[in-house]
């Protein structure tokens, strides 16, 4: 059971501002369904003053990520939009009595959505996600939002960065790129491991090894799977089948899965070739 505060459990049982404002002009989503936490968030501001008039939310979530909505839109009432902009998720957690570290990414999701929300008022727009920039396939998590919090809160640790992003918190694929972001990060960029010398026929044997043990269990939790076709040295020719083939996605799997896996078990240098 999470150590809850008695103001996120109000938050939680009785959340504020529950709703969609039908006049809203700026309005903010985030997250998805898909990777467990969604949260749209609805302001009505005053064009000429600025003033947020009203905030309103539709969340799905759990308790953590209702509380962190509730108290956001109590928070941003009343707020100019150049106050609000200076609102944090540190800010929001703070609000709350505080947040357990694991469920800090409730508090970042509100004040992304809060971003999104002023975003839309102005008539910018926000950047979606690039298959490139995707480290974090199951939470669709990029490299961008990892280093940001990474400097805003001086985090250490993959769990830690799994707390504020939850990158890291589903599969695991991308820890061995979340490890290198934080090496990066600290200005300690991580010495690669000279990979012992083996003939391509121990290779082989290993790559398909981590495939059949690591990789393909993991693509076929969604419905997706691999097969691995030709290993030539370093050159690894797989080919994916299932929903992964064809999927929009498809290339972070094999850059962020399929290749960062084999490069942190088998050999630093591999590159993955796709077969279609």
């Amino acid at each position: 059971m999470w150590d809850y505060t008695k103001s996120v459990m109000d938050h939680f049982s009785n959340p504020r501002n529950v709703g969609k404002i039908e006049d809203a002009n700026g309005v903010g989503e985030v997250g998805s369904l898909a990777c467990g936490d969604a949260l749209k968030l609805y302001l009505k501001i005053d064009p000429k003053s600025g003033k947020i008039e009203d905030a309103r939310f539709q969340t799905f979530g759990c308790a953590s990520a209702i509380a962190s909505a509730s108290a956001l839109t109590e928070m941003v009432k009343g707020m100019s939009l150049e106050e609000a902009k200076k609102i944090t998720n540190d800010d929001i957690a703070r609000f709350l009595g505080g947040l357990p570290e694991q469920k800090m990414h409730c508090s970042v999701m509100g004040k992304e959505a809060l971003e999104a929300a002023i975003a839309n008022f102005r008539g910018e727009k926000v950047e979606e996600h690039q298959d490139a920039q995707v480290v974090c396939k199951c939470f669709w998590v990029d490299e961008e939002k990892i280093r940001h919090q990474i400097r805003e809160h001086k985090l250490k640790t993959v769990e830690e960065v799994t707390h504020y992003t939850k990158a890291g918190g589903g599969c695991g694929g991308c820890i061995p790129d979340i490890k290198r972001i934080l090496d990066e990060e600290a200005g300690r960029a991580a010495e690669p491991k000279e990979s012992p010398a083996m003939t391509n026929l121990q290779r082989i044997k290993l790559v398909t090894s981590v495939i059949e043990t690591k990789i393909a269990p993991t693509l076929r939790n969604d419905g997706g799977d691999i097969e691995l076709i030709d290993v030539d040295g370093v050159d690894v020719y797989v080919k994916l089948r299932g929903a992964c083939a064809g999927c929009p996605g498809s290339k972070a799997t094999l850059h962020n899965i399929v290749q960062e896996t084999l490069r942190a078990e088998v050999d630093r240098k591999i590159t993955i070739i796709e077969v279609k």
